[in-house]
């Protein structure tokens, strides 16, 4: 499809700069309903509850259902229609689904056409969360790379914030029971801006290449990049191309005949469990019941709840600004850090007494947590998983990924409710920074650094065990 009336080759460096820029604000906007359909839930759930007549399991079923088996489902299948459509494709396709599961949300008249309905969108969610992440990085050139990819992770807690503002603005201006409908369909406004925004756009040119579509690929890399440039690209894509030789139409048998890739594979599950082992999604979904239980009215935790979103957009800005120049393992083992420390005070906060002065404080604390998470666990976990996978298995491994991410988002946001009613608030927060202080030496001793270095430079390195990560050699030069 066409995307300028001039040639790739004449692209003005304002050209090329706001191409980037229209690809990124469109092809984000999959990250934005991401964060609108996991947010809006919790807000939703303090009148769905009563409308629907909802008891704790199925309560619990709405809330995980979008999540597993839906996300899940989709993140597994995502890689592989992603690499069998393109990304683009793929996108619009989420775009779709997107649109159709928030007016089946909107309508549902009973739980279990709600949960099927949470289910369908669900799909949409995990697709797009494995092909934009793709995409960004495919299309981005090296230098700015991890913040175009990031700024996916930016649109998600936009998303999210924005469920937590309108949730809130709803239940202010519209005193009705039903007002959870609204909130839901609300996510259909996107859905169609991304539908009709992703005609604009190329196919991803690591995706024509690894097809011998170098003519292709060369005019598209021609809209963001000088013709030197594109030149140099179009050579490592080409020699990646041969180096894979077959192996990209048969990625399983390609992991099973390489151990260096079946270790990144490995690696990339462990990022995708550690980050949602954070616990994150515990208040993204359940924040405004956590403060309800602490003495705050349902409207005044939803309007508490936006202090959560602010949070979140503030310190995913601030992240995306540290990847310039921060290691990738330094932010996360930062991150890491923080959300033990930040953890361990907010379980200590559930000692005092109820009272409007302790919602505060252990809001205080939860935003504490929240801005350790965006700032270094969020931004850095989607963009290594973007990178670190060779072209061969990159859809394949990055629906893998993304599944096992979802799997466990959804057991953490199941599990949530019924451990806090069986143990409490403090001890359930105790083992959340146990498991996280887990994570931390997991970033130490496991996770590659990739910063600086093209997706083909990465892949070599890789398959030549020049990078591991942060070796015992460098380990000896820094002492």
């Amino acid at each position: 499809m066409s995307h300028s009336t001039a040639p790739a080759e004449t692209a003005t460096p304002a050209g090329r700069k706001g191409f980037l820029v229209k690809l990124t604000v469109i092809s984000t906007l999959g990250g934005l309903l991401f964060g609108y359909d996991t947010g809006v839930i919790s807000g939703a759930l303090l009148y769905m509850r009563d409308d629907l007549a909802m008891n704790a399991v199925e309560e619990a079923w709405v809330v995980s259902s979008l999540l597993f088996p839906g996300a899940a489902i989709g993140a597994l299948l995502g890689g592989r229609i992603a690499d069998a459509l393109g990304r683009k494709r793929s996108l619009i396709v989420c775009a779709v689904i997107f649109l159709v599961g928030a007016i089946a949300c909107a309508i549902a008249p009973n739980v279990a056409l709600m949960v099927v309905a949470r289910i369908l969108l669900g799909f949409g969610v995990g697709a797009a969360a494995v092909a934009a992440p793709l995409y960004l990085a495919e299309m981005a050139p090296a230098e700015t790379r991890g913040r175009m990819v990031t700024i996916n992770e930016l649109m998600i807690v936009t998303g999210q914030m924005l469920a937590f503002m309108i949730n809130a603005l709803l239940a202010v201006l519209i005193s009705d029971p039903h007002v959870w409908r609204i909130m839901l369909a609300v996510a259909a406004v996107p859905a169609v801006a991304l539908l009709f925004g992703m005609f604009l756009l190329p196919e991803s040119p690591r995706w024509f290449g690894a097809r011998g579509l170098m003519d292709q690929a060369r005019r598209v890399l021609g809209f963001s990049r000088s013709p030197a440039e594109a030149d140099a690209e179009i050579e490592e894509i080409v020699a990646t191309a041969r180096a894979e030789g077959n192996s990209r139409k048969h990625a399983w048998r390609a992991l099973r005949e390489n151990r260096w890739m079946r270790r990144l594979l490995w690696i990339g599950f462990g990022l995708a469990a550690v980050q949602q082992a954070t616990g994150i999604n515990t208040v993204n979904y359940y924040a405004p019941s956590i403060l309800t239980r602490t003495g705050l009215g349902d409207e005044a935790a939803l309007i508490a709840t936006i202090g959560v979103g602010v949070t979140s957009v503030t310190m995913t800005i601030l992240g995306i600004w540290l990847l310039g120049f921060v290691p990738r393992r330094v932010m996360l083992m930062i991150g890491f850090g923080g959300v033990v420390g930040s953890q361990l005070v907010l379980a200590l906060a559930f000692t005092l007494p109820p009272s409007d002065a302790t919602s505060y404080v252990i809001l205080g604390c939860m935003m504490v947590f929240v801005a350790f998470v965006q700032a270094f666990i969020g931004t850095c976990v989607w963009l290594l998983l973007s990178e670190i996978f060779p072209l061969a298995i990159r859809g394949l491994a990055m629906g893998l990924a993304v599944f096992v991410l979802w799997t466990v988002n959804a057991t953490i946001s199941f599990v949530f409710p019924i451990i806090v009613e069986s143990l409490g608030s403090m001890p359930t927060f105790l083992i959340f920074a146990g498991v996280n202080a887990i994570s931390f030496f997991f970033v130490w001793s496991a996770v590659p650094e990739t910063k600086g270095r093209s997706l083909e430079t990465l892949e070599t390195d890789f398959r030549t065990q020049a990078i591991s990560t942060v070796s015992r050699r460098e380990r000896l030069v820094r002492r």
